[in-house]
């Protein structure tokens, strides 16, 4: 008889659900390592990509002129110095009431013409027109009764006349008592008009003052000029000093634009080069295609401990309806054109002062050379508005850089913008 097989143990038999199968582990892996290589290939290429492109990058091109930096269009001479500043007007004011009240009526708007004692404004004064009224009619009282006074007196001195002459006359008819008391009475009423005559010119006085007062409320032009600024509307209190709140201190700002001028701070070891009536160019900010003659009206006679500069004032000869208060200029004080061939063998080369940059003590500045950057060391001079004169290591002709990299370095490619 045929023994019969064991019977199978089904009890140890088990599916594993958390490894998964080789295969799969095979291709997963082959996508983690695709994956990582095409970020490595990505960034590898984004990084060459960057490195190799020019950066946009802001230049200044280097001129140079014998014995005095740049030329000067137009004649006059070298540039001594450049400064920036500002225009500003000589006669300017904040026109202001001389006493408080609201603003009742206002003539004026920015830009309007006003010639000196024209009404620009005035304050309600309907109370100080009164107050006039009042003090003339005093006056008119005052007068009258030193007219009444006067004929009371006149008749008086005429009755102590007639007892006098009847006393010498015939001292019988009239007693010496009579002719004093008609002196006395004469005096009194002479002494009565001198008082009458005072309070006259009391009234006047107080007339005058009241006159005075509604005359305040009239805000005139101090000088002939141009209107700026409205400081203060209808309906504002003004008043002459600013007291806050709702209080305007001045009512508008005028100036005399016949007077611009600018206004600018030369460094002190430059000044020396500066002196009055020198001819100067002068470049506003606004229009830098345009030159305006000028010439130097003052040197003010302190320096700035702080920042080392002197102020200038530069007169602007040629007069131009596009100039306006407050606008930033730059002005090149033009030297006289040397012959000298020792002058003509070392030029002066003056560049923007973020041209120039500081690396370890030294000052730096970077040339936009075929498209590439290439660091030189020059001897600096100090800053003078926003500018530097360059006393060795620039001789003309180069592309400097003024902007566009934060940390450059020898070799980067650049690509000027601003040719």
């Amino acid at each position: 008889m045929t023994a019969s097989p064991p019977a199978a143990d089904l009890s140890k038999l088990r599916i594993n659900r958390d490894d998964p199968a080789p295969a799969v582990k095979r291709a997963l892996g082959r996508v983690l390592w695709l994956t990582a290589a095409a970020i490595v290939i990505i960034a590898a290429v984004v990084i060459i990509v960057r490195r190799g492109s020019a950066v946009p990058v802001r230049v200044v091109t280097v001129t140079a002129a014998a014995g005095g930096g740049e030329g000067a269009a137009g004649g006059g001479g070298s540039v001594a110095v450049v400064a920036n500043g500002y225009v500003v007007a000589r006669t300017k004011a904040a026109v202001s009431a001389k006493i408080p009240g609201r603003l009742a009526m206002l003539n004026v708007s920015e830009g309007s013409r006003v010639e000196k004692g024209a009404i620009i404004a005035r304050l309600d004064n309907a109370d100080y027109a009164a107050a006039v009224g009042q003090a003339e009619a005093g006056l008119a009282s005052a007068k009258a009764t030193v007219i009444e006074t006067q004929s009371d007196r006149d008749q008086l001195q005429r009755e102590y006349v007639r007892v006098r002459d009847i006393h010498a006359q015939n001292p019988n008819l009239v007693s010496p008592q009579e002719v004093e008391n008609a002196d006395s009475k004469a005096r009194q009423a002479d002494a009565r008009v001198q008082a009458q005559t005072a309070r006259v010119d009391a009234a006047a006085a107080a007339l005058r003052v009241a006159q005075a007062n509604l005359e305040n409320t009239y805000i005139r032009a101090p000088f002939s000029g141009t209107v700026l600024r409205k400081e203060a509307e209808v309906g504002e209190v003004v008043a002459p000093s600013v007291g806050g709140g709702l209080t305007r201190g001045a009512v508008v700002t005028m100036a005399d634009l016949a007077t611009l001028e600018v206004e600018v701070d030369v460094n002190e070891a430059y000044i020396a080069r500066i002196h009055s009536a020198q001819a100067a160019r002068i470049t506003l900010d606004a229009y830098p295609d345009t030159a305006f003659r000028g010439t130097v009206r003052q040197i003010i006679p302190t320096a700035d401990r702080q920042r080392a500069t002197v102020q200038v004032k530069v007169s602007i000869l040629d007069r131009d309806p596009r100039i306006l208060t407050e606008m930033g200029a730059k002005v090149e004080f033009l030297g006289a054109v040397s012959s000298s061939p020792r002058a003509a063998e070392r030029p002066r080369v003056i560049v923007p002062a973020e041209a120039v940059r500081s690396d370890g003590g030294r000052s730096v500045v970077w040339i936009v050379r075929n498209g590439r950057l290439e660091s030189r060391d020059v001897d600096a001079g100090p800053v003078s508005g926003n500018f530097r004169e360059i006393r060795a290591g620039l001789s003309g002709g180069e592309q400097l850089l003024v902007g566009g990299v934060e940390n450059p370095r020898d070799g980067q490619r650049v690509r000027p913008n601003n040719q």
